[in-house]
Protein backbone atom coordinates (compact mmCIF):
# COMPACT_ATOMS: atom_id res chain seq x y z
CA UNK A 1 0.00 0.00 0.00
CA UNK A 2 2.95 2.54 1.01
CA UNK A 3 4.60 1.40 -2.00
CA UNK A 4 1.91 2.30 -4.36
CA UNK A 5 0.74 5.34 -2.81
CA UNK A 6 4.29 6.86 -3.15
CA UNK A 7 4.35 5.53 -6.92
CA UNK A 8 1.38 7.02 -7.70
CA UNK A 9 2.41 10.41 -6.07
CA UNK A 10 5.80 10.49 -7.66
CA UNK A 11 4.93 9.75 -11.02
CA UNK A 12 2.30 13.05 -10.75
CA UNK A 13 3.06 15.86 -12.82
CA UNK A 14 4.97 18.52 -10.22
CA UNK A 15 7.66 20.84 -9.90
CA UNK A 16 10.18 17.85 -9.49
CA UNK A 17 9.40 16.54 -12.69
CA UNK A 18 9.29 20.17 -14.64
CA UNK A 19 12.92 20.62 -12.87
CA UNK A 20 13.87 17.31 -14.48
CA UNK A 21 12.26 17.85 -17.38
CA UNK A 22 13.88 21.19 -18.26
CA UNK A 23 17.55 19.70 -17.03
CA UNK A 24 17.27 16.92 -19.74
CA UNK A 25 16.21 19.10 -22.38
CA UNK A 26 18.31 22.29 -21.55
CA UNK A 27 21.66 21.00 -20.39
CA UNK A 28 22.38 17.08 -20.75
CA UNK A 29 21.68 13.45 -19.50
CA UNK A 30 24.47 13.80 -16.48
CA UNK A 31 23.29 17.35 -15.35
CA UNK A 32 19.68 15.40 -14.97
CA UNK A 33 20.84 12.65 -13.23
CA UNK A 34 22.38 14.76 -11.08
CA UNK A 35 19.28 16.85 -10.37
CA UNK A 36 17.27 13.99 -9.85
CA UNK A 37 19.98 12.89 -7.16
CA UNK A 38 19.41 15.91 -5.50
CA UNK A 39 15.35 15.44 -5.59
CA UNK A 40 16.34 12.05 -3.97
CA UNK A 41 18.23 14.26 -1.53
CA UNK A 42 15.60 16.12 -0.34
CA UNK A 43 13.29 13.27 0.01
CA UNK A 44 16.01 11.93 2.80
CA UNK A 45 15.50 15.44 4.72
CA UNK A 46 12.34 14.51 4.61
CA UNK A 47 12.28 11.02 5.23
CA UNK A 48 14.78 12.16 8.29
CA UNK A 49 12.44 15.11 9.94
CA UNK A 50 9.32 12.74 9.65
CA UNK A 51 10.97 9.30 11.51
CA UNK A 52 11.95 11.84 14.21
CA UNK A 53 8.71 13.15 14.20
CA UNK A 54 9.68 17.10 13.97
CA UNK A 55 7.18 16.99 10.53
CA UNK A 56 4.20 16.25 13.28
CA UNK A 57 5.69 19.62 15.76
CA UNK A 58 5.87 21.36 12.39
CA UNK A 59 2.35 20.93 11.54
CA UNK A 60 0.70 21.76 14.90
CA UNK A 61 2.66 24.95 15.23
CA UNK A 62 0.34 27.34 12.69
CA UNK A 63 2.69 30.01 12.39
CA UNK A 64 6.08 27.76 12.01
CA UNK A 65 4.21 26.21 9.35
CA UNK A 66 2.40 28.66 7.55
CA UNK A 67 6.49 30.55 7.18
CA UNK A 68 7.44 27.18 5.68
CA UNK A 69 4.42 27.60 3.40
CA UNK A 70 5.16 30.77 2.55
CA UNK A 71 8.68 29.75 1.71
CA UNK A 72 8.19 26.85 -0.04
CA UNK A 73 5.57 29.14 -2.79
CA UNK A 74 8.25 31.77 -2.85
CA UNK A 75 10.82 29.50 -4.17
CA UNK A 76 8.71 27.84 -6.35
CA UNK A 77 7.63 31.58 -7.90
CA UNK A 78 11.18 32.08 -8.30
CA UNK A 79 11.56 29.10 -10.38
CA UNK A 80 8.49 29.75 -12.37
CA UNK A 81 9.70 33.00 -13.24
CA UNK A 82 13.03 31.98 -14.22
CA UNK A 83 11.65 29.44 -16.36
CA UNK A 84 9.36 31.91 -17.86
CA UNK A 85 12.02 34.40 -18.79
CA UNK A 86 13.44 31.44 -20.99
CA UNK A 87 15.08 32.05 -24.20
CA UNK A 88 15.84 30.58 -27.45
CA UNK A 89 18.94 28.09 -27.14
CA UNK A 90 20.95 26.08 -30.19
CA UNK A 91 22.55 22.93 -29.23
CA UNK A 92 26.20 24.91 -28.93
CA UNK A 93 25.18 27.42 -26.67
CA UNK A 94 23.57 25.00 -24.36
CA UNK A 95 26.95 23.08 -24.05
CA UNK A 96 29.35 26.63 -22.96
CA UNK A 97 27.11 26.74 -19.73
CA UNK A 98 29.06 23.48 -19.36
CA UNK A 99 32.44 25.20 -19.13
CA UNK A 100 32.71 24.70 -15.30
CA UNK A 101 31.56 21.10 -14.87
CA UNK A 102 31.87 20.98 -11.41
CA UNK A 103 30.43 24.12 -10.60
CA UNK A 104 27.50 23.54 -12.86
CA UNK A 105 26.71 19.99 -11.61
CA UNK A 106 26.59 21.51 -7.71
CA UNK A 107 23.92 23.48 -8.73
CA UNK A 108 22.02 21.27 -10.84
CA UNK A 109 22.21 18.82 -7.27
CA UNK A 110 21.11 21.90 -5.29
CA UNK A 111 18.13 22.58 -8.01
CA UNK A 112 16.78 19.20 -7.32
CA UNK A 113 17.37 19.61 -3.72
CA UNK A 114 15.93 23.28 -3.33
CA UNK A 115 12.92 22.13 -5.22
CA UNK A 116 11.70 19.00 -3.43
CA UNK A 117 12.37 20.08 0.04
CA UNK A 118 10.83 23.52 -0.13
CA UNK A 119 7.54 22.04 -1.91
CA UNK A 120 4.81 22.51 1.37
CA UNK A 121 2.99 19.61 -0.28
CA UNK A 122 5.73 16.77 0.62
CA UNK A 123 5.88 17.89 3.96
CA UNK A 124 2.36 16.75 4.40
CA UNK A 125 2.14 13.95 1.80
CA UNK A 126 4.71 12.02 4.07
CA UNK A 127 3.33 13.13 7.17
CA UNK A 128 -0.20 11.83 6.00
CA UNK A 129 1.67 8.41 4.59
CA UNK A 130 3.46 8.12 8.07
CA UNK A 131 0.27 8.64 10.19
CA UNK A 132 -2.18 6.54 8.42
CA UNK A 133 -0.34 3.89 6.93
CA UNK A 134 2.37 3.42 9.38
CA UNK A 135 1.35 3.04 12.91
CA UNK A 136 3.19 4.20 16.16
CA UNK A 137 3.88 0.18 16.61
CA UNK A 138 5.53 -0.31 13.50
CA UNK A 139 9.41 -1.15 14.51
CA UNK A 140 11.79 1.69 13.38
CA UNK A 141 13.92 -0.62 11.29
CA UNK A 142 10.92 -1.26 9.28
CA UNK A 143 9.86 2.51 9.22
CA UNK A 144 13.72 3.33 8.33
CA UNK A 145 13.34 0.41 5.34
CA UNK A 146 9.85 2.32 3.85
CA UNK A 147 11.72 5.42 3.59
CA UNK A 148 14.93 4.54 1.89
CA UNK A 149 12.62 2.67 -0.44
CA UNK A 150 10.67 6.14 -1.11
CA UNK A 151 14.13 7.45 -1.52
CA UNK A 152 15.27 4.67 -4.00
CA UNK A 153 11.89 4.86 -6.11
CA UNK A 154 11.87 8.15 -6.12
CA UNK A 155 15.65 9.02 -7.74
CA UNK A 156 15.19 5.84 -10.07
CA UNK A 157 11.85 7.38 -11.52
CA UNK A 158 13.41 10.91 -12.13
CA UNK A 159 16.69 8.99 -13.69
CA UNK A 160 14.17 7.34 -15.53
CA UNK A 161 12.76 10.64 -16.88
CA UNK A 162 16.18 12.01 -17.09
CA UNK A 163 17.05 8.66 -19.69
CA UNK A 164 13.74 9.36 -21.44
CA UNK A 165 14.21 13.00 -21.93
CA UNK A 166 17.96 13.62 -22.55
CA UNK A 167 17.97 10.80 -25.57
CA UNK A 168 19.97 12.09 -28.58
CA UNK A 169 16.74 12.22 -30.66
CA UNK A 170 14.35 13.16 -27.96
CA UNK A 171 16.24 15.92 -27.24
CA UNK A 172 16.56 17.33 -30.45
CA UNK A 173 13.00 17.76 -30.98
CA UNK A 174 12.85 20.04 -27.96
CA UNK A 175 16.04 21.87 -28.35
CA UNK A 176 15.29 23.81 -30.96
CA UNK A 177 11.97 25.02 -29.12
CA UNK A 178 12.90 24.08 -25.51
CA UNK A 179 12.42 27.68 -24.29
CA UNK A 180 8.63 27.04 -25.29
CA UNK A 181 8.59 24.06 -23.19
CA UNK A 182 10.38 25.82 -20.11
CA UNK A 183 7.56 28.60 -20.05
CA UNK A 184 4.80 25.98 -20.36
CA UNK A 185 7.15 24.24 -17.04
CA UNK A 186 7.22 27.76 -15.56
CA UNK A 187 3.29 28.26 -15.88
CA UNK A 188 2.59 24.68 -14.42
CA UNK A 189 5.19 25.36 -11.09
CA UNK A 190 3.85 28.99 -10.85
CA UNK A 191 -0.54 27.66 -11.34
CA UNK A 192 1.25 24.86 -8.64
CA UNK A 193 2.22 27.22 -6.14
CA UNK A 194 -0.89 29.45 -6.79
CA UNK A 195 -2.73 26.18 -5.67
CA UNK A 196 -0.63 26.05 -2.51
CA UNK A 197 -1.31 29.39 -2.01
CA UNK A 198 -5.27 29.53 -2.39
CA UNK A 199 -5.49 26.47 0.37
CA UNK A 200 -3.64 28.16 2.97
CA UNK A 201 -5.71 28.20 6.10
CA UNK A 202 -5.52 32.29 6.40
CA UNK A 203 -6.71 32.98 3.26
Amino acid sequence: MLTLIHLLAVISPGPDFAVVVRQSISFDRKTALITSLGIGAGIAVHMAYTLLGLGFIITQSEIGFLIAQLVGICYLSFLAFKLLNSQPQTESNSKITLDNNVRHHKKAFLLGVMTNLLNPKATLFFLAIFTTVVSLETPMLVQSIYALWIIFTTIAWFSLVSIFFSHKKIRAKFISHGYIFERIMGVVILLFAAKILWQLDVL
